[in-house]
């Protein structure tokens, strides 16, 4: 779900091979609906729901588990995104992620890196509506993978608003451009790569329009990039830009997306750059098919459980503590929702594993600083959207339960958070635990732990806790705990 074009791609991994089933994209134009005070217009919302409702019906055989939707620049910068999703998934049928700029950057060069392989240092560009992501990388692996707020759409809007075409507004779009991509001018500099390819729809558009008028063969170079500015400045306007190869859905929003590529390609030294043959939606689907194969096989990989053990190492994390809290936990959720959904496992998995990434900042509250660390920190792999669900988690790990109201009107979450809380209860000592001693179980709409007086006797400090715990549940009315 882009800022310019909402796609929807059905491909298959197979043997270190892509293939493409099906491919449908429509102009949504959602990132044009942003209003000055950055909320998202009616209208605007109602082109994507549309558009969600009629890939929905394609959809409609697939099993939700090889499915992936994710959202990008638009929805990460819109106020009122959370109204906006309720209403798109209920179109979709589909969870929807929003993805941080560096995820949308990691996931673009695993697009083009699967696609297109090659062992030599690359540079990656993708020109999107409302943002610009920039990577270095060799092999599969990127090195440097970075977003900048401006886009084609963003610019377009800006400085060619009644879409009229002047060598001043093209000039002032430029600077704009140059001066969100300056910080970009160390780490990808010229000497960190050796060829340089541009992704998804700008570039695209430009190779396509440079090829059609027999300016090179499709290669974009500076000299091409001039004479394309200078063919629309001389049509003055945007009804009037008839040149060959350009799509008319396009031509809205190609200048903007024309002063960022002749700014990279001037500020970075790129003599030449080529259309690459993967993007963000075949990333997504190559990521997607590695995070089954990890749930499938012994040796599969989810980055994201590289990601985790990334983050404990930074924050220095009590890995030992840590490893008691969340096998802690899962035993309590796989006894009381023995078939519960596998991501529901993961998520209560690694939040348990980052419960104390706040300890580094303070021990007073580090529930609170934990819950900020891990919904905004960079994590390779993960959703903003998922993000904030483990910094939900974790926020709820201890204190009061109204902080999280909001997250324990869902059952599902209201029972992970649970799960948690009586973990780090069980493990409090940080010590090895005795996992006989405590039963959970789901008993009609509530939750029920039980425990033999024996048990009480040997453990008087976790069972006073435990009751207490009890209390404060039955104070919040979201799920009762009941002791036996």
């Amino acid at each position: 779900m882009g800022s310019n074009s909402f796609r929807l791609e059905i491909g298959q991994v197979q043997d270190g091979r892509y293939r493409r089933h099906l491919y449908l994209k429509e102009t949504v134009r959602l990132g044009a609906g942003l209003d000055v005070d950055g909320m998202l217009t009616e209208e605007a919302s109602e082109r994507g729901l549309r558009c969600l409702a009629s890939f929905a019906q394609t959809l409609k055989s697939a099993a939700p588990m090889q499915i992936r939707a994710v959202a990008t620049q638009t929805l990460r910068e819109a106020r009122n995104r959370d109204q906006f999703l309720v209403r798109a998934e209920a179109a979709l049928g589909h969870p929807i992620e929003i993805i941080s700029g560096r995820e949308e950057a990691r996931l673009i060069y695993a697009g083009v890196a699967f696609l297109q392989p090659s062992a030599r240092p690359r540079l990656v560009i993708d020109i999107g509506g409302r943002s610009t992501e920039m990577i270095l990388g060799d092999g599969r692996t990127p090195r440097v993978a970075e977003s900048f707020q401006v886009g084609c759409v963003s610019l377009s809007m800006r400085y060619f608003p009644d879409g009229r075409y002047t060598r001043a507004a093209f000039r002032a779009a430029q600077v704009a451009a140059g001066a969100e991509l300056e910080e970009a001018l160390v780490p990808f500099a010229r000497r960190h790569w050796r060829e340089a390819l541009g992704s998804s729809g700008t570039a695209g558009a430009v190779a396509d329009v440079l090829k059609a008028s027999g300016k090179t063969d499709g290669r974009i170079t500076a000299e091409g990039l001039r004479w394309l500015i200078e063919r629309c400045i001389e049509l003055g306007h945007v009804d009037r830009l008839d040149v060959p190869g350009m799509k008319p859905e396009r031509r809205a929003v190609i200048a903007g997306g024309l002063a960022i590529l002749y700014t990279i390609c001037a500020q970075f030294g790129i003599e030449e750059l080529v259309a690459a043959k993967g993007a963000l939606r075949q990333g997504v689907i190559v990521d997607l098919a590695e995070r089954l194969a990890a749930g499938n096989e012994a040796s599969g990989h989810d980055l994201r459980d590289t990601t985790i053990v990334e983050l404990q190492r930074r924050f220095h994390v009590d890995v030992h503590q840590a490893e008691r809290v969340a096998s802690t936990a899962q035993r309590f959720f796989e006894s009381a929702l023995p078939r519960g959904d596998v991501e529901m496992h993961k998520e209560l998995r690694w939040a348990s594993a980052l419960h104390e990434v706040g300890l580094m900042v303070s021990h007073h509250d580090h529930h609170r600083h934990s819950a900020y660390i891990v919904s905004h920190v960079d994590a390779p792999g993960f959703s903003q959207s998922q993000q904030r669900r483990l910094g939900e988690l974790v926020l709820g790990q201890r204190g009061g339960l109204r902080k999280i109201e909001a997250g324990l009107s869902r059952e599902l979450t209201a029972w992970q958070v649970l799960c948690l809380r009586l973990a780090v209860i069980e493990c409090h000592a940080r010590g090895e635990v005795d996992a006989s001693g405590l039963n959970l179980a789901r008993v009609g709409g509530g939750a029920r732990l039980t425990f033999t007086p024996q048990w009480a006797e040997e453990h008087p400090r976790t069972a006073y806790l435990l009751r207490e715990e009890a209390d404060l549940w039955a104070r919040q009315g979201a799920l009762l705990l009941a002791l036996n």
